[in-house]
């Protein structure tokens, strides 16, 4: 596909997957501007860089002033993220961007199970209001966290029952977007980016336990059950809410989804969960 010309501004670069963007913008010699809150974070010597902060809508505006098109990371999980977001994409229209390029979340919807990625849907929506050009990174759930997942006494635990996730990796994302802002022919498309192939949590816990040599068990809960062991972090309802829904999705199998993006957009296979474990 031919490349694509004008600025490419980058929100979250500081973040796990704008980070990963911003370096591979970097290598492309691709024109880009970093948006970040804090510049001692960034770690890209003598990038462009604008002060943006999605809380303060003056700022993103100016940030996004001459930009062709925007990487919208999400923001973090919070009670009205849904509005921020919102209020986020009418700054990019008043600064002139042409196209968004937004990071989303697999079977997002008004209704789907995991809380949080009803938050994608509503974003999606005000993109599409906007008239502006477009293109949808829907996410599956990310392989680096899996591990993490588990708590210290080695157990994942959660009511994902026996149900499969297609989980990808963030450079696997990172790949994607990076050939999306860069290359032309992706406007309009929802893509969802996922591994190779989907697996239950029981062999996430087994392939942990194989590469990593530490031992990882899969403990199945019900929502009551789930809810309950998750008090001791003493969080609110909606955080709550996210986490329990995050698992009770793959139960759902609105998680159960595997395709080619990663190979047919990024020009390389997708990364194994396996493969990803040896490689940490």
């Amino acid at each position: 596909m031919p490349n694509m010309s004008g600025l490419i501004a980058v929100s979250g670069a500081t973040g796990e997957i704008g980070g990963r963007v911003a370096q591979r913008l970097a290598a492309s010699d691709a024109r880009h501007r970093l948006i970040v809150r804090n510049p001692e974070k960034v770690r890209e010597p003598g990038a462009e860089i604008a002060l943006g902060d999605f809380l303060h809508l003056d700022t993103m505006r100016d940030a996004l002033e001459g930009a062709d098109t925007f990487f919208f990371v999400s923001a973090p999980e919070s009670r009205d993220r849904k509005d921020i977001q919102c209020r986020v994409v009418e700054a990019a229209a008043e600064a002139g961007v042409r196209r968004i390029v937004y990071v989303s979340f697999v079977s997002a919807a008004p209704d789907c199970t995991f809380t949080f990625g009803r938050d994608h849907w509503h974003t999606e929506e005000a993109i599409r209001a906007s008239g502006l050009d477009f293109t949808f990174l829907r996410d599956n759930m990310y392989q680096d966290v899996l591990p993490l997942f588990a708590g210290d006494d080695g157990v994942l635990r959660g009511p994902a029952s026996d149900g499969r996730l297609g989980a990808v990796t963030r450079d696997d994302v990172a790949d994607v977007a990076a050939a999306v802002l860069t290359q032309s022919g992706h406007d309009g498309e929802t893509y969802d980016v996922t591994g190779p192939r989907a697996f239950t949590m029981h062999e996430a816990a087994d392939m942990i336990t194989e590469v990593t040599g530490r031992t990882v068990t899969y403990r199945p809960e019900t929502l009551e059950e789930a809810y309950a062991s998750r008090q001791v972090f003493d969080a609110e309802q909606w955080e709550l809410d996210g986490w329990v829904t995050s698992y009770a999705a793959v139960a759902t199998g609105e998680l159960d989804i595997v395709t080619d993006v990663v190979e047919r957009v990024a020009r390389h296979p997708a990364t194994d969960f396996r493969d990803f474990l040896a490689m940490q």
